[in-house]
């Protein structure tokens, strides 16, 4: 689903209602109606059903520093192909880095 976090007026602007309006709806004062319903789980990625059933399970954040290494290539591995292509782009720019930095090393030692 990602992070979206937004205020009543942006969500209000979003289903073309005040924000007072919006207010009442948070309050249970109001509905909303089935097209604002459907705008709201279009902008999250999601169905209406998922939406109005929402178990409140949102996904904790992914850190990857304290895990194995079997599990940090499994979660790489899961990325989309483009974000992956650019992980492995920043590994390889760090390892020529390192690589050139011990060449340095070496050499600049043996002098």
């Amino acid at each position: 689903m990602g992070e979206k976090r937004l205020t009543q007026q942006q969500i209000a602007e979003l289903v073309n209602m005040h924000r007072s309006n919006y207010s009442r709806v948070e309050a249970g004062d109001r509905d909303l109606s089935l097209d604002a319903v459907n705008k709201i789980a279009r902008y999250f990625g999601m169905t209406i059903d998922e939406l109005v059933n929402f178990d409140g399970n949102i996904p904790d954040e992914v850190t990857i520093e304290d895990k194995s290494l079997m599990e940090q290539v499994k979660l790489i591995a899961e990325l989309e192909p483009e974000e992956k292509n650019m992980v492995f782009k920043m590994i390889d720019t760090f390892l020529t880095k390192k690589k050139f930095k011990d060449f340095f090393q070496k050499n600049v030692a043996a002098l």
